[in-house]
């Protein structure tokens, strides 16, 4: 992975934290944009198009929460990686993260090596989105329609909108339907084998998807995992 092609947008309304991980993220090669809030990040990511935005979650003026929400719903933003930065480690803060459209959750305090190990972990399921082979660039099943290329998904004609990590794990069940994929081929092939969440991620991401296509769509198989059903 070559550091210098990829822009990081650090949020964080502590200025101390803001040079801190700016001058670490720099020496490693990226280049790098800071914001102090949500309503400021959303500005700098419209204007400066980051591939990955580490954000806090407690802020001013707008929390990441909301501010992750919103720059999902901007076009072009449904491939950009959004990790939080928080001291916040309840279950039900993660969740929502998650909820938000979040990649991941990261824990402060956090040494510089393993943050950058994480985000570098991140940014290479980004290449490798880039980089995949996806010859059927329109799949259509059931009343379902999904344009890989476009990042859009049709039910009964009418658009749906999938944050990043739910369109890439409809990608993944729909690739090989009536096929039983258990929970840690979804974490692999979704989240990848570095990146370290909860146990309840998964679900959650279930749970979402099943609101926005369907309940018939997607089958529990106990003890195993999900499948997809046309």
């Amino acid at each position: 992975m070559e550091p210098s092609r990829y822009k990081i947008l650090i949020v964080d309304d502590e200025k101390d934290i803001l040079e801190f991980l700016s001058y670490n993220l720099k020496k490693e090669g990226f280049k790098v944009y800071t914001a102090e809030n949500g309503e400021e990040a959303i500005k700098v990511a419209e204007k400066k198009h980051p591939h990955l935005i580490l954000m806090d979650v407690m802020m001013p003026k707008m929390e990441g929460m909301e501010a992750c929400e919103k720059i999902r719903q901007l076009d072009g933003f449904n491939n950009v990686i959004i990790a939080f930065l928080t001291a916040r480690s309840e279950d039900y803060s993660q969740i929502a993260g998650f909820e938000a459209g979040a990649d991941d959750y990261i824990m402060k305090p956090i040494k510089p090596k393993v943050l950058i190990s994480r985000l570098k972990a991140l940014l290479k399921r980004y290449k490798e989105n880039e980089t995949a082979n996806e010859t059927e660039q329109i799949i259509k099943k059931g009343n379902l329609i999904i344009d890989r290329e476009k990042y859009v998904v049709y039910r009964d004609d009418e658009e749906i909108s999938l944050p990043r990590k739910e369109f890439s794990l409809l990608l993944l069940l729909i690739s090989k339907p009536q096929k039983a994929f258990t929970r840690e081929e979804i974490f692999s092939k979704v989240w990848g084998n570095d990146i370290i969440v909860g146990d309840r991620t998964i679900d959650v991401h279930i749970r979402k998807l099943r609101e926005k296509i369907g309940d018939n769509h997607i089958v529990t198989i106990k003890g195993v995992g999900y499948k997809f059903v046309e």
